[in-house]
């Protein structure tokens, strides 16, 4: 029986962000199931943090029925790091121009500790919105698809960027990095970087969301992964 994939979504994000991507899997026989992270929501919900993500999506891996591989966007780097660790039914972990993260860092911290222009931090510095996502995040896409996308976007914990990996399942589970070149939300030397501790590294000339803007694309880099 094939894995199944399990695609954990970013910041600010959500599973449907994904049904682009998931169309094209279908088309070509893989089995696909998304996650809702408790660090993302409404502007007056209560959000989780890091942990109570990676939480969800370990439940994610065990309620699988056989193995699974592990794709994690963005942020979600960090949730597969750390909710994947000590799992036999993860044949691969897939960072997609993702936070790949080591015990002891934390988003925040690869971020140079200092507050991208776009992140618009609340007040009470419980949450966090993303400015001009349009650019940030879309700028591959076309103007209806970044609309659309940009409309289903909600608040981000703040206090997840700032929590520590304490488990690091890559160091024990192949990974792939598939890189985006044309991303504006996490620069390509970043990626590059953290791409090093990657068995293997892929790349697309590709926005941040490749899911939204080369979906067919990425479907296929997935296929030879499974």
């Amino acid at each position: 029986m094939k894995p199944t994939l399990i695609l954990v979504h970013g910041a600010w994000h959500n599973g449907a962000g994904f049904a682009r991507l998931q169309k094209e899997l279908d088309k070509i026989g893989i089995s696909s199931k998304t996650v809702e992270l408790s660090s993302v929501g409404s502007l007056n919900a209560q959000l989780g943090d890091m942990y109570a993500d990676a939480e969800i999506v370990r439940l994610a891996i065990e309620e699988v029925d056989g193995n699974c591989v592990v794709l994690g966007h963005s942020y979600g780097g960090l949730v597969i790091t750390q909710g994947a660790a000590g799992s036999k039914k993860v044949n691969r972990l897939i960072y997609l121009t993702a936070f790949m993260l080591d015990k002891g860092e934390t988003l925040y911290a690869a971020c140079g500790s200092v507050d991208p222009a776009w992140w618009n931090v609340s007040a009470d510095k419980s949450r966090l919105t993303a400015n001009t996502p349009d650019n940030i995040f879309y700028n591959k896409c076309s103007t209806e698809i970044a609309s659309e996308a940009t409309a289903m976007l909600r608040t981000q914990s703040l206090p997840s960027f700032n929590q520590a990996i304490t488990q690091v399942a890559w160091k024990d589970i192949p990974s792939t990095y598939i890189i985006c070149e044309q991303d504006n939300a996490i620069p390509l030397f970043a990626q590059e970087a953290m791409s090093a501790r990657a068995s293997l590294q892929v790349r697309m000339d590709s926005d941040h969301s490749p899911f939204l803007s080369a979906p067919r694309e990425l479907a296929e880099i997935i296929s030879k992964l499974m």
